[in-house]
Parts: structure tokens; sequence; C-alpha cells
């Protein structure tokens, strides 16, 4: 068959929107003219490519894998757009971002947007799966993370660092004057902390099995806006990234002065798009000392996502 473009057009659009009504408003065509060519593309490939319930229609098996091949080429598109338009300066152009949390990346924003002022940029903020979903489905050109499985070939790494974690209490708590505490000084405290999926949890845990040291955990909840507030109201010491504590007046940030407790930090993006434009310019700017890391030859591919989340 002779693939054409505005059938793939078509297609890919369809399949992102969730309705014909909505791809035709993004191609500014007729509602007629995207069946029309949805048609000829089942029609001309044998294929059933959706399943069709009243206005929504979803994607079959296969459906799923033209998607991921269209999700590229449009990808590669755009890249293609941006480097005609910018002419050798990033002047236009969006750098999409996903991270599990924003603070460790907004003062790199801030450096990126300082000297590309013409690109727009964009953050979505989820849990770590969430976030490297939306980057393996090139709904977002860098990622960060804390948690991502080592020697993934799917992903270059741009940069990796610790981050460290601190102790903290409210105001009204016999420890608000200090300026540090031990570990061993937590044995029986009370204490709330996050779900057993975030990394702080994770790390803080790591230091209390390392030196044997028994919290005594009252709460368990699962955002850091509500472990602040519980602590606020003096329900028991928390643990924190020290940059997501805030500038909270009811709170008193405890470095652990004995132990090292950190997680890390990683800023991660596709193999396949890590010589973007965009990509490169973020790196460049904010990580100019880094190199791009790729996974060892001998890692074995993994299944690439490709259903649509939209």
């Amino acid at each position: 068959m002779a693939l054409s473009f505005a059938q793939l057009r078509s297609f890919h659009a369809v399949a992102v929107k969730g309705t014909v009504t909505e791809a035709a408003r993004f191609l500014r065509v007729t509602q007629p003219a995207v069946t029309a060519q949805l048609n000829a593309l089942e029609r001309e490939s044998g294929a059933e490519l959706f399943v069709r319930t009243g206005r929504q229609v979803h994607l079959t098996e296969s459906g799923q894998e033209l998607l991921a091949i269209s999700r590229r080429m449009f990808d590669l598109e755009r890249e293609a757009e941006e480097l005609l338009t910018s002419l050798g300066e990033l002047s236009a152009g969006h750098l999409r971002v996903g991270a599990d949390g924003p603070f460790h990346i907004l003062e790199n924003l801030k450096l990126f947007s300082h000297r590309f002022p013409g690109v727009r940029i964009s953050v979505s903020i989820g849990n770590s799966a969430e976030v490297k979903k939306r980057l393996l489905e090139y709904e977002t050109d860098i990622a960060v993370l804390a948690q991502l499985e080592e020697h993934d070939p799917r992903f270059f790494t741009i940069a990796q660092r610790p981050y460290p974690i601190v102790a903290f209490v409210n105001h009204e708590h016999p420890w608000s004057k200090r300026q540090s505490i031990r570990l061993a000084e937590l044995e029986n405290q009370p204490m709330v902390h996050r779900e057993s999926g975030s990394t702080t949890r994770q790390a803080f845990e790591r230091a209390l099995n390392r030196h044997q040291i028994r919290p005594r955990f009252v709460m368990e909840i699962g955002s850091r806006e509500g472990i602040r507030e519980a602590v606020a109201l003096g329900l028991g010491v928390g643990v924190i990234s020290a940059e997501e504590l805030g500038c909270d007046q009811r709170l008193h940030a405890l470095p652990i002065e004995d132990v090292d407790v950190s997680a890390p930090e990683r800023v991660v993006c596709l193999k396949e798009r890590s010589n973007s434009r965009v990509v490169s310019a973020f790196r460049e700017i904010c990580y100019p000392d880094s190199c791009m890391e790729p996974p060892p030859e001998t890692a074995k591919p993994a299944e690439v996502a490709t259903r649509s989340s939209w």
C-alpha cells in the first residue's frame, strides 16, 4: 500500500486526542476529512486500528504499535521545525520537563530561561512512574527522577547528584532551638513519614537500618505537603529534602550531624533524543561539566511503552 502523510497525521491526531472532533479541531480541518483519511488508511492497510464506542475511539493492538512509530516520526518533525526556526540559536521552541518534585529543577530552569527567553517551558509533576511514562511516550523532553532502574538502555543520564535529607519539627518542639540532631536521638521518637514508594523515605529507612535505630512511626502520609502540615500540628518529627522544606515559620530544620542521609537525583532523557537541540542546550547551560552517560552495551533492551495517556 502507499501510505500517505495525511492519513498518518489524521491517525496520530485521533490517537492522541481521543475523538475525531478534537483531532479535526487540532488539525484545522473538517471532521469528514479526518474520517475519510482514517477509513482509507484502514481499508488500504487491511488493519483495524480503532474500536469506536460512540464518539470515543480506542486503539487496537495494531493501532498502539502504529502510534509508537508515529510518535517518533512527529517528534522528529518537531525537532526539524525547531532547527529551521532557530537558525543556529534557540530563539523559539518548547522545553517539556517532567519531574517528581519541582524543587530540584527550578533553579536550572531559571538559568535556561534567561539564556533562551524565546523557548517556552512547561513542567508536569507526578510520581516517578508517571514521569517516566511521559518521557517514554515522547510527552516530555527531560525528566527529573529520584527512582530509575539501573542500566536501563532506553535512557541517557544527564546528571546524577545526591540531595540532603533533614529532620524537621514544629516551633513548639523541644528541639526547635537546636541546630542539628544525631540520628540515634530518633530512637523511639514519634515520627510521620511518606508512603512506602517515596525515595526520601527509602533513603531515610536505609540509614535507620544501618544504625539499628527504631523510631515510633505514628502516621503515613502520601505527600510532602501533608507531612509538613502534620509536623506543624505537632504529630511528630518528619524528614524531607532540605530544598523542599521551604520558609514555613512554623517549622524548624534539623540536619543530621553524624550520618549522611541523602537521596539521588537523576536528570534523564531518552537515548534516541539525547542529541535534540533543546535537550543539548539544557544540558550545556545547566550541567556544563556533565557527560551523557549511556547504559552498558550488554544491557538487555526493555519493552517501550506504546499506549497513549491522552
